[in-house]
C-alpha cells in the first residue's frame, strides 16, 4: 500500500482478486496464480506488490478494519432511537466481508487464517472499534441519552466480542444480521435512558 495507506487502484483490483480466490478455494489452496489470474495481471507483476498470500491476507485484514472504522463511526453518527442505531452500526462494521465469509463453505478457514496470521492487525482493529464504540457511548452519557452499568470500554468490548461469538456461530448471514440487530436492541434498549 501506498505509505501503509489506502491501498492504489491495482493494489485493490489485487485484494479483491485475492479475497474472491480464497472465498471460492480456501486459504490454503489459493495460489499466487489464482490471485494474478483474477486481477488480470501476471505472476510477477503481483510480486511487485505483495511477497506472498500471507501478506496479501494481511493487507485485506487491514483493509476490513479500516472500512469497518470509517463505517463504524458513520452508522453510530445517525439519529435514532439507541437499540436501532447501535444495531444497525454493528452490522455496518461488518460490512461485506463478514457476509462473503458466512456465505463461503470456507468460512472458519479463513477466520483462522486471519487469527494465526494477522493476530496483531485484528488486536489493533477490535481497539480502534471498541475506541470507537466507548466515546460514543460515552457521548451518549454525557447527552443523557445512556446510562452505563460499567465504563464505557467494557461495555464496548462485551459488544464487540457478543458479534465476533455471533458470527462464529450463525448458521448463514441471515441469521447473523438478525441476531446482530436483535442484540443492538438489547444492549441499546438496557442501555437507553428513560
Amino acid at each position: 500500500m501506498k505509505d501503509g495507506g489506502e491501498p492504489d487502484e491495482r493494489q485493490k483490483l489485487i485484494l479483491n482478486s485475492a479475497w474472491a480466490a480464497f472465498a471460492a478455494y480456501g486459504f490454503r489452496k489459493t495460489s499466487m496464480n489464482d490471485i494474478a489470474r483474477g486481477a488480470g495481471i501476471s505472476r510477477p507483476a503481483l510480486y511487485l506488490h505483495y511477497r506472498n498470500k500471507e501478506d496479501i491476507f494481511r493487507s485485506l485484514a487491514q483493509f476490513y478494519y479500516d472500512e469497518a472504522a470509517v463505517n463504524f463511526e458513520a452508522a453510530l453518527a445517525v439519529s435514532g432511537p439507541v437499540g436501532d442505531v447501535l444495531g444497525g452500526a454493528l452490522l455496518a462494521k461488518s460490512g461485506e466481508i463478514v457476509e462473503t465469509m458466512l456465505t463461503s463453505p470456507h468460512g472458519h478457514e479463513l477466520l483462522d487464517t486471519k487469527s494465526t496470521n494477522a493476530t496483531d492487525i485484528a488486536e489493533a482493529g477490535e481497539a480502534r472499534l471498541g475506541g470507537i464504540l466507548a466515546k460514543w457511548l460515552d457521548a451518549g452519557v454525557q447527552a443523557g441519552r445512556v446510562t452505563l452499568p460499567a465504563p464505557a470500554d467494557e461495555v464496548a468490548r462485551i459488544c464487540l466480542a457478543s458479534v465476533k461469538n455471533l458470527m462464529m456461530t450463525a448458521g448463514n448471514h441471515e441469521d447473523f444480521e438478525r441476531s446482530v440487530r436483535t442484540l443492538g436492541h438489547l444492549v441499546g434498549d438496557g442501555l437507553a435512558r428513560r
